[in-house]
């Protein structure tokens, strides 16, 4: 198999209510800031209208907050740029909505709350509320999402030699589903990979598809990082996210990320100079 290029990686976002933002995550796991306390309450993103920011759900406003930062990172246009977003769960909150009243009351289920069930509802804001008419994804793929969502970004990036954006997002279980999914929190990442260096790359990706280590996924490092790796599917992010922060020992150490139980994604991160 021939390598697979070399890509960069521009704006790096994060937040989680302990680290409301990229520049309070990147502090904390250096061992530079704290956790927020109180944790912050749910971010208000200004792509939407101020009537679809009160009506959008948890799931909606994490990942356009995140996706904004990104694309701001970035320098870039965001009608212009391809995007990945990518969830094991959707909105589990609705889902349990969805349930209990098809299950009580099917004529009382509510049009907005059906229409906000769907898998693609965060990216379907995004494209609409920045006019983006580049291609968009919606991916899911259990407790791989985030793994299975980059690779697909970096394929795009590879294949079409264009920027692409890469948006996880999970949400806490609510309701009868907290029987069966583990999910205990809000958390959301992004960032733009690009297929050349710019004066906005923060480190350059190398990356592939390994057997050796699936079903293991590198551990978080820093004890801010560790307080998260439980919270949802996206917490296999961290990883990658402490290596952009340069984390001490992170930087030349690979990230496993596994795909599934026999493949697993390999990144390899170098930070710009």
């Amino acid at each position: 198999m021939n390598t697979p290029p070399t890509l960069y990686i521009e704006g790096p976002a994060f937040w989680t209510p302990t680290l409301p933002g990229w520049e309070a995550a990147r502090a904390a796991f250096r061992g530079e800031g704290a956790l927020a306390d109180p944790p912050a309450k749910r971010p208000s993103p200004q792509v939407l209208a101020p009537a679809e920011r009160r009506r959008a759900p948890d799931t909606v406003a994490l990942a356009l907050e995140v996706a904004a930062a990104a694309i701001a990172g970035a320098d870039r246009n965001a009608a212009d740029v391809p995007c990945v977003f990518t969830s094991a769960h959707g909105d589990l909150s609705i889902n349990d909505y969805m349930c209990s009243t098809l299950a009580g009351d099917p004529k009382m289920l509510s049009p907005t709350k059906f229409h906000n069930s769907v898998h693609n509802a965060a990216v379907g804001y995004w494209t609409i509320g920045t006019g983006c008419m580049a291609a968009s994804n919606a991916v899911s793929a259990y407790g791989h999402s985030f793994a299975a969502g980059l690779l697909e970004a970096a394929v795009q990036c590879a294949a079409d030699q264009t920027p692409v954006l890469l948006v996880g997002y999970d949400a806490p279980t609510v309701g009868a589903l907290t029987s069966v999914t583990d999910s205990r929190g809000l958390l959301a990442v992004a960032l733009v990979i690009a297929p050349e260096r710019t004066a906005r790359t923060v480190a350059s990706l190398d990356w592939s598809l390994v057997g050796d280590a699936a079903g293991t996924a590198t551990a978080p490092r820093s004890a801010a990082a560790a307080t998260l790796k439980d919270i949802n599917p996206m917490a296999d992010a961290l990883p990658l996210f402490e290596t952009l922060a340069q984390v001490p020992g992170s930087a030349d150490a690979p990230i496993d990320l596994p795909l599934s139980a026999a493949l697993a994604l390999r990144l390899r991160l170098q930070a710009a100079g």
